[in-house]
């Protein structure tokens, strides 16, 4: 018998970016080869504000109609909050229950898994999940509450209502990180079911990248420190890193002859170019750098002579999907994290000590002369070739299979 599962999911190609597209393509792509056929059921193109031909998905998606409130029902920018709850794609559980239903009845899957941050595949699923009595997996890539998130205090109680209703009802909750799981238990006790899939690289990906043309090596050209990829004004605030960079650039411990931190596709150029404006001779030490092809960021990635990571304390119980491309490129890494985060013990488990916490300028102003001091002398940490590989989406794959067998065994 051909074992299938119907996976929900608003972020699926060909949408633009994001770390959680990715990690669903790659688990459809992968899946067949654990033995399972994915069917997607996503979000008609429209809701998406902005998507690419050139990225369509291996697997195809059957989609059904969603509208984003904020973008086409909004008037002179405003529209009734109760268009988005619990998000503003909330339409798009009128057309998706029909639709997954039918897509039921074709292809008889054996289970029911859909994928957060948007809440509105979460309701899809237990909808489906409810009418058919097929088991359903929630996948949360990101909490769906936390302290003071979501902010405003409908959604957050809709977020909270939705969590206790995955708790209650589904097969298993799927967390990206320990501390995530952690907390989810201490919320609902120790018999909800919970399984740990974190995110990973996409060794395709690198393995193209590896084949695109190298650059020119120049030794006079100065170290070029590389950030790629968002950063979140509240969750990667850079503030203290650029306080750091002024300390150190007025006593000449870094100047631009030598040193350059290039930050790339940020999505808030407007706001770090005014924090940038507010350092006097940051200008020409910080490189705000546009968006690339997703090949061509992971070249750049492969040839930086060293890559950046930036978290909060904040978001101790989250782990930024770039780290495992990261690990993956195999060159020196600096992590602004807090200590006690699952991204710095993400990090220590793979050898690699070279943190500092991201709010300390003092500590910043520290580490990162050490830190070039180690690339330079090419004694900075690698994470090892056998830990690597362990991030590799994959392997992630094969976890998801091995907990899609294990639930088909269970009797319902």
């Amino acid at each position: 018998m051909v074992k299938r599962v119907l996976m929900i999911a608003y972020h699926y190609p060909p949408v633009c970016g994001g770390s959680g597209m990715q990690r669903t393509a790659a688990f459809t792509q992968h899946l067949p080869q654990s033995g399972w056929e994915p069917v997607v059921l996503s979000v008609s193109l429209n809701a998406y504000a902005e998507w690419a031909r050139a990225a369509e998905p291996r697997v195809q998606a059957h989609r059904s109609f969603a509208l984003d409130a904020a973008r086409q029902l909004s008037i002179q920018g405003r529209y009734p909050a109760l268009l988005a709850q619990p998000d503003r794609w909330s339409s798009w559980w009128l057309s998706a229950v029909p639709t997954g239903l039918a897509l039921i009845r074709k292809f008889r899957p054996q289970v029911i898994w859909s994928t957060y941050p948007i809440a509105t595949a979460h309701l899809i699923g237990m909808t489906l999940h409810r009418l058919s009595g097929l088991p359903w997996i929630a996948d949360q890539r990101d909490p769906m509450i936390d302290q003071d998130y979501p902010p405003d205090a409908r959604r957050y109680r809709i977020h909270r209502w939705i969590e206790q209703q995955a708790a209650q009802r589904a097969a298993a909750i799927v967390c990206t990180t320990p501390m995530a799981a952690g907390d989810l238990a201490r919320r609902h006790g120790a018999s909800t079911a919970i399984s740990l899939i974190e995110n990973g690289y996409d060794e395709a990906g690198f393995i193209a990248a590896e084949l695109l043309p190298a650059p020119v090596q120049d030794a006079q050209k100065p170290f070029r420190l590389l950030h790629s990829g968002a950063i979140y004004p509240s969750e990667r605030d850079p503030r203290a890193l650029f306080a750091a960079l002024t300390r150190l650039l007025a006593t000449n411990a870094i100047n631009p002859g030598n040193f350059r931190l290039v930050l790339r596709a940020t999505g808030h150029d407007d706001y770090l170019r005014g924090l940038i404006q507010q350092h006097p001779g940051l200008q020409a030490l910080v490189e705000l750098a546009p968006p690339l092809p997703y090949q061509a960021a992971l070249a750049e990635m492969l040839h930086a002579d060293g890559l950046l990571l930036l978290q909060a304390g904040n978001c101790n119980g989250q782990i930024p999907a770039k780290l495992y491309e990261y690990l993956r490129a195999r060159r020196p890494l600096l992590a602004l994290t807090h200590p006690d985060g699952d991204t710095a013990t993400t990090l220590r488990n793979a050898g690699i000590h070279t943190i500092a916490r991201l709010n300390s300028a003092e500590e910043i102003a520290v580490k990162l002369p050490e830190f070039l001091n180690s690339c330079r002398e090419q004694r900075a940490p690698l994470a090892p070739a056998d830990v690597v590989v362990r991030h590799a989406r994959a392997a992630r794959t094969r976890e998801l299979a091995t907990l899609l067998d294990h639930i088909c065994k269970e009797p319902r």
